[in-house]
């Protein structure tokens, strides 16, 4: 378990600003939270080489970029042991589609988040790679018709 690193008025304000607008230059975050440009670059530095800012990214139209099926898909494993484990997750590094894998608890191993072109794209990614991962058993998948809430907003305690 990583350091928890302790963060003052002024780093949470950081933060909280970067996460909506990781594109604000560092002006006018200095302007925001009240500091220096060059302090308020030290800080930002700072939080990057702790490793609580792990990386900046846009967020793409999903729509607009011909990617229209999200879906979940539950996989459970032949075997809950380390080897099984270590290949699924190496097997699905290499799918690009596949863009988020949590490990859980519950009825399955695995909750995997899957975006694809269309409905034939995700079948022949299902049917041609995810399925043919030999440590696979079974999977159910959840198709995603709406999202109301797609937040990247981390709630700092």
């Amino acid at each position: 378990m990583k350091n928890k690193i302790k963060l003052d008025k002024i780093d949470r304000k950081i933060l909280e600003i970067l996460q909506s607008n990781a594109k604000i230059t560092n002006a006018n975050l200095a302007t925001k939270i009240g500091l220096s440009p060059a302090p308020t670059l030290e800080r930002v530095k700072k939080l990057e080489n702790s490793g609580i800012i792990k990386s900046y990214h846009a967020k793409l139209d999903t729509d607009i970029v011909g990617l229209g099926v999200s879906t979940f898909v539950m996989v459970s494993l032949k075997g809950h042991n380390k080897d099984n484990i270590d290949k699924f997750i190496e097997s699905i590094a290499e799918i690009d589609e596949i863009i988020e894998c949590h490990h859980i608890t519950g009825s399955g191993d695995f909750i995997l988040k899957i975006i694809a072109e269309d409905i034939a794209a995700y079948q022949r990614l299902m049917l041609e790679k995810v399925s043919n991962i030999d440590v696979v058993d079974s999977m159910q998948s959840m198709v995603i018709l709406s999202t109301f809430k797609d937040s990247k907003i981390m709630p700092l305690p």
